[in-house]
């Protein structure tokens, strides 16, 4: 699982636009919003690189992946 931080997400129109650019690329992705943290939870096949770079498509800038 990896957790990325996103600190522009600020609303569920955000969060629904990350869980649709990282889905696009995997279907099987299980993704977490969090608003609170500005984080984003994710179990897939993905590198952390591919996430990251699904969650930039989608419009958001996000600081460095961990795994968790």
């Amino acid at each position: 699982m990896t957790r990325i931080s996103v600190p522009d997400m600020s609303c569920g129109h955000c969060t629904t636009a990350i869980e649709k650019a990282i889905m696009a690329i995997d279907p099987t992705a299980r993704v977490s919003c969090d608003l609170g943290t500005h984080s984003v939870e994710v179990e897939s096949f993905l590198s952390e690189r591919a996430i990251s770079e699904a969650i930039r498509s989608g419009g958001f800038e996000v600081t460095a992946p961990t795994a968790i």
